[in-house]
């Protein structure tokens, strides 16, 4: 399956290696137009969903590159990095860490360098290209170096992570927001990490998206500020430190992750949320769905509680991390205060505090990449059952034939529904290839105008899911569109 969604998103134009006449650069990829248009479906989406938790969450957009003194205090200068091994024969380098998971299939994230070389000669790994030894290893930084200015200038970096961003504009939007927490700080945007070996896709990329919400609050009051009654007797799909060596989560009541496991309500709020945008928002089924928590050995250390969010994937051979929940404590700003001599303290209903963060941490690539593998299917000449929120197109117009008559009523259909929906008129081709080149890149309904038509006034609408056609008049369409699209209106029920 996993070299068929390839080849559906290099063919229909998705996503590929960047550069690809010269030879392709590891680590880079670019979207075409279908890609680009489904990237753009889920970051709106996503932006939706989650800025609408609170009236004072909000979208902004912060510099790529940050100086050098902003990544000392966030620490990234010193601890952004990963495991490398090199190998002692042709010199090709890998994450040690890496290596040992693949072989053992369990994590290493929590092993020191001297283990990781242990580890490797335990299990009698070698070069992966010449099958030579493998010299000791050594953390290798991730950051991209740039010079800003003349003759040497300023030294600064490719920002690792959005984060940054927000933590740095936080003191300036909190004044403008009006001094209200909890304060979130939404940003969409590229970040850069110099992967040591980066394969598997897009899941391991050197240029990367991001979609992240950093919520500024006070964890003694942010619980009461959330309608916390939505979680009551809910389920989270879960699986915690203690229930490790099972392949799949077990659903476990809200009520139970607080009370019987100590999370903060805040923070199982969160989760539930975060589940409900995966399985009702996306349309990620619920057994491919899970909350993986990360112990205090292998989390970051300023994490106070971590769980990563992550989805089956069969192009990627199981559970793959495709975003992030993680309670900051208030390092954040309290690093950025000590460092900058700017204080981060604000004052709320009389109460001082640096405020603590919640991060909401999304990579947008491999969501993207996730939605493509899981809503794929084999069938006829492969369909993707995109959501019509998601899909590149909601509707497709065609002529049944290049004829005049039937053109320009096609033509003027196109128009209406393009006012409202993403819509796409195509005339070249058979009409069963077109429902099939729709089929490929998602497209939910095609609206066919036909010879029957002309004498009665009616279009025919064709569901992709099931490939039924269904005659409606042509006067209904635009509220018929809009039934379908938004839900309110099903296609077996027209």
């Amino acid at each position: 399956m996993g070299e068929d969604v390839q080849s559906l998103a290099k063919r229909r134009g998705f996503i590929w290696q960047s550069a690809e006449i010269y030879g392709a650069l590891a680590g880079f990829y670019d979207y075409g137009a279908m890609g680009a248009t489904l990237k753009r479906r889920w970051e709106d989406v996503w932006l939706d969903f989650f800025l609408d938790l609170n009236d004072n969450y909000h979208l902004i957009d912060s510099t790529t590159i940050l100086p050098e003194a902003s990544l000392k205090a966030s620490g990234h200068l010193d601890s952004f990095t990963d495991p490398l091994v090199e190998c002692n024969k042709c010199g090709s380098a890998f994450r040690a860490d890496q290596l040992i998971e693949n072989e053992t299939g369990e994590s290493a994230e929590g092993l020191s360098l001297e283990e990781m070389d242990g580890k490797l000669t335990e299990l009698g790994l070698r070069c992966l290209k010449c099958k030579g030894g493998f010299d000791s290893a050594r953390t290798f930084n991730m950051m991209f170096p740039v010079q800003v200015g003349t003759k040497g200038g300023d030294v600064a970096y490719l920002r690792p992570e959005t984060a940054q961003g927000a933590y740095l504009n936080f003191k300036r939007h909190f004044e403008i927001m009006r001094r209200k927490l909890p304060l979130g700080l939404a940003i969409i945007g590229k970040a850069y990490r110099n992967e040591i070996a980066p394969r598997q896709g897009v899941y391991r990329m050197r240029e990367l998206i991001q979609a992240e919400l950093q919520i500024f609050m006070d964890p003694e009051t942010f619980g009461a500020q959330l309608e916390l009654d939505e979680m009551k007797g809910k389920e989270i799909m879960v699986q915690l430190v203690g229930s490790r060596g099972r392949s799949n989560a077990e659903p476990v009541l809200c009520e139970i992750l607080i009370d019987a496991h100590g999370l903060p309500p805040f923070f199982v709020y969160h989760m539930y949320k975060i589940q409900e945008f995966y399985l009702e928002e996306v349309g990620i089924p619920g057994d491919k769905f899970r909350f993986f928590e990360k112990s205090e050995k292998e989390r970051a250390f300023y994490n106070l509680l971590h769980f990563d969010i992550e989805v089956e994937l069969s192009t990627l051979g199981g559970f793959r991390e495709l975003a992030g929940i993680h309670y900051r404590g208030d390092y954040d700003l309290s690093r950025h205060q000590k460092h900058s001599k700017e204080k981060m303290e604000v004052s709320v209903d009389g109460k001082r505090l640096v405020p603590h963060v919640l991060e909401l941490s999304f990579g947008v690539d491999r969501n993207v990449w996730a939605l493509l593998d899981i809503h794929f299917s084999d069938e006829r000449t492969g369909i993707l059952r995109l959501p019509p929120r998601l899909a590149p197109y909601t509707f497709a117009v065609f002529p049944l034939m290049k004829k005049d008559d039937l053109v320009s009523i096609a033509k003027e259909l196109h128009y209406m529904l393009k006012c409202r929906f993403s819509t796409l008129y195509d005339a070249s081709g058979s009409i069963g290839k077109r429902y099939a080149r729709m089929d490929e890149i998602g497209t939910p309904f095609c609206v066919t105008v036909d010879y029957d038509g002309l004498e009665d006034g009616t279009v025919t609408v064709r569901d992709r899911d099931s490939t039924d056609q269904k005659r409606v008049k042509k006067d209904d369409l635009d509220r018929i569109a809009f039934g379908l699209a938004s839900g309110t209106i099903s296609f077996k029920d027209l």
